[in-house]
């Protein structure tokens, strides 16, 4: 098949989706067929060279307001249909709802072109932490137009699509979530980066990894650690990732350690390094770090919901807490440490759910789907 991906974020951008569109379209292109990926230019392009399994067409792109690091992409329907005129794709992948997406949609209708969609992040949840809740009700009935235009909408876990599906979103699948078992494992934990933490062998050390950002709800992950230390006078917490809550974090907690942001082998390091994965974020489609943690062999505590709820079994491989329950996930550290002489086992029964996570397999089905919606025979 020949398949273009329209996005607003991918690669050399450092974010879940962005990791997680670059997987489908390597994946997709090692199953023979041919990738086409429409992106906003980035700073990092000016001195990125390297060869791709894939065509790319870039477009200028703007700063989303209050949401460093990400940006939109400008319309670009007049020249999206000059190039499909000339070698026309047998489905359109279109993965964002920005101007960029939505021109696109413009395009392909223009030319009959199929197009399906996939929703990947809770722009509308994150009104209340960057100053635009008034706008939510707007920007749903914006997604329902949006997506019931395409042949349909993937989405990451069973809540988002029962979401979806209440504000009248048609036709909402499920595309779950892989994860690289051959880099994150914890076969990379490293003695010499806990010294570097300033922590002993048997120090227990908490991870969180991500965006340092509001809407990951960074204050419950701390109080949880607050009680976690209170019960393990050793413990340690170390945040992974950066973002516009780093600066207020840092000056408030000097006790934390700052790793920054980290990439490929070293972020898979700082992963292995850890014992335990916090994680209070209410705000996610999915959450690649919590697959991403268990894979890396760290006992996770989340909400139970998207990945948590998907692949942690409470007190078996992890630990989960009611969704939005804050008083319940500090509970939960209890339980934690409770399990005490467990802790080796259910770390190893983490590593060992991940290691099911298999993204060939995820992969190969969405494939044999877009083939439905592209009805391109063998």
């Amino acid at each position: 098949m020949k398949i273009a991906l329209i996005t607003e974020t991918f690669p050399p951008e450092v974010n879940g989706v962005a990791m997680t569109l670059h997987r489908l379209v390597t994946g997709l292109h090692k199953r023979g067929n041919h990738m086409t990926v429409v992106r906003p230019r980035q700073e990092a392009d000016k001195t990125r060279r390297e060869e791709k399994d894939y065509e790319e067409i870039l477009v200028k792109g703007y700063s989303i307001p209050r949401y460093q690091g990400l940006q939109f992409g400008v319309p670009a329907r007049r020249r999206l249909k000059a190039v499909w005129r000339k070698e026309k794709p047998d489905l359109i992948h279109i993965a964002t709802e920005g101007p960029l997406g939505y021109s696109a949609l413009g395009a392909a209708d223009d030319l009959n072109i199929p197009t399906i969609s996939t929703f990947h992040t809770n722009f509308h949840s994150y009104g209340d932490h960057y100053g635009y809740g008034f706008f939510t009700k707007p920007l749903m009935r914006f997604f329902k137009y949006f997506h019931n235009r395409t042949g349909a909408t993937y989405v990451p876990s069973d809540e988002v699509k029962e979401e979806l599906e209440e504000q009248g979103i048609n036709n909402v699948r499920i595309l779950s979530r892989g994860v690289d078992t051959e880099l994150f494992t914890p076969a990379r934990r490293s003695e010499k980066l806990r010294t570097e933490w300033g922590v002993e062998p048997s120090t227990p050390v908490v991870l969180y990894v991500g965006r340092v950002a509001n809407e990951k709800n960074i204050p419950l992950t701390v109080k949880a650690f607050t009680r976690f230390k209170e019960l393990e006078p050793n413990a340690k917490l170390v945040i992974v990732g950066d973002g516009p809550e780093r600066k207020n974090l840092e000056k408030e907690h000097p006790d934390i350690h700052f790793a920054g942001m980290r990439k490929g082998e070293d972020l898979a390091a700082h992963y292995a390094s850890g014992d335990f994965f916090f994680f209070g974020s209410v705000t996610e489609t999915f959450g690649n770090v919590v697959t991403e943690a268990m894979a890396s062999g760290l006992i996770v505590l989340c909400y139970d919901y998207a990945a948590g709820k998907r692949h942690i079994v409470n007190g078996e491989n992890g630990f989960t807490a009611p969704y939005k329950d804050e008083a319940g996930f500090l509970k939960t550290i209890e339980q934690v440490t409770n399990a005490k002489p467990l802790w080796p086992t259910i770390a190893e029964a983490a590593n060992r759910t991940a290691a099911d996570i298999s993204w060939a397999k995820i992969i190969a089905k969405f494939e044999e789907e877009l083939r439905e919606f592209a009805d391109v025979k063998e």
